[in-house]
């Protein structure tokens, strides 16, 4: 057996002569163990607070998108539409057309996106699930549906034959314009539904059928200006993107969810590393107790070390026996601490014992990748606070 190692574990279970010294390595450990819990179940609360925060959009947005880098909109031809259908690993595709227009609606007004969809969209995103109040628009109709917000704005309910709904696009064309009231392409509008997914998200989209968006914006049949696509989950996106691109000329720029939703992204990336580093900072503060517990250590040992070095054991072996020390407590401190925060995670998870509303638990997510940051985390700075603590021993110490 080595012998460093040997002598740091008869330390690790052996109770020192001194009280006060037993007492400092129980608060030492103690310390590891209740910042790796902390740190696992802060991890795990932010894994499951950015998924929640995400899902609102994963009901809206597709797999990947399709824009056009030359402008606004783009022409799709059939035999470009066969060839999207023969990519490996897509699902199902829907053609779309987004533009801001004003709607009115007994004498209020509100500036938001139109957007129109084929009967494919609903395959695509999960839409028809987040109707909060009548039904989805059925094709080839005048037919809208609202998001929460709009309805909210407008004070406004299905099927009112009394208040009209009214959208209003300028039409395409230059010059200055002599008569306002032809400046515009405007209908009557029939809201069917509502939906209801999150208060920006509430606001922003009024649904129709795309050949209603065309008619308004004077496309051509074939002209849209986006394609939504949903793949399956093993699907490799780079490898369909390539293909797309090939499809349309590299005319294209092709985004996936992540990308659509960036600032989003950052933002709770940025947010989840802010956190570990505040809590690795905790977890630093608290291993100064176990460099003060090894440097305890050292000094009550200093009488046996003095025989250990007088019998010809190195100055390199008997640092490392604290070395080791300092490090299998780290080890022995988080795995107590992990299994710890694992039980809290999973209790949460599964019987919703802390809540935020009375209908909705705290979002918390139990990840491998957690457990090994965390792990890696305290062993990593455990490591360093040993060595730290065991590079005191020395030649002079001991004469």
């Amino acid at each position: 057996m080595n012998f460093p190692l040997y002598i740091a574990k008869r330390y690790i279970l052996s109770n020192s002569k001194n009280n006060a010294i037993n007492i400092i390595n129980r608060i030492a450990s103690l310390g590891i163990i209740v910042g790796a819990m902390a740190l696992f179940v802060v991890l795990s609360v932010f894994s499951g607070l950015k998924v929640f925060s995400l899902s609102f959009t994963n009901d809206i947005d597709p797999d990947l998108k399709i824009s056009s880098t030359l402008g606004k909109s783009f022409l799709i031809s059939p035999n470009q539409e066969s060839q999207i259908k023969k990519i490996d690993g897509l699902v199902s595709y829907t053609k779309i057309i987004e533009e801001r227009v004003l709607f009115t609606f007994d004498g209020k007004q509100e500036v938001t996106y139109l957007k129109g969809v084929d009967s494919n969209f609903s395959t695509v995103n999960a839409i028809k699930t987040k109707i909060f109040n009548g039904q989805w628009l059925n094709p080839d109709t005048y037919q809208v549906v609202v998001g929460y917000g709009i309805s909210q704005k407008f004070s406004m309910g299905l099927l009112d034959f009394n208040n009209h709904l009214e959208v209003l696009v300028p039409k395409p064309g230059k010059g200055a314009i002599e008569n306002p009231e032809q400046a515009f392409n405007k209908t009557d509008l029939i809201p069917v539904g509502i939906y209801a997914i999150s208060e920006d998200l509430d606001s922003k989209y009024v649904f129709a059928d795309l050949g209603l968006a065309q008619e308004l914006l004077e496309y051509k049949n074939n002209q849209v200006s986006g394609i939504e696509i949903k793949t399956k989950a093993d699907a490799d996106e780079s490898a369909i993107t390539e293909q797309l691109q090939t499809i349309f000329n590299n005319k294209i720029t092709v985004k996936n969810r992540a990308q659509l939703n960036e600032s989003l992204y950052k933002m709770l990336n940025t947010e989840n590393i802010a956190v570990y580093l505040i809590f690795t900072l905790v977890i630093v503060v608290a291993l100064f107790n176990l460099i003060g517990a090894l440097i305890m250590m050292i000094l009550d040992k200093k009488g046996n070390l003095k025989t250990l070095f007088n019998l010809g054991t190195e100055i390199k072996d008997l640092r490392k026996i604290f070395l080791l020390q300092g490090t299998l407590l780290s080890v022995f401190g988080g795995i107590i601490g992990l299994t710890l925060g694992i039980i809290i995670v999973l209790l949460q998870e599964h019987f919703q014992l802390v809540m935020i509303t009375p209908t909705l638990a705290y979002p918390v997510i139990f990840s491998l990748e957690n457990v090994l940051i965390v792990m890696g985390t305290i062993v990593t700075l455990g490591f360093i606070a040993s060595l730290i603590a065991s590079s005191r021993v020395s030649k002079k110490l001991l004469e």
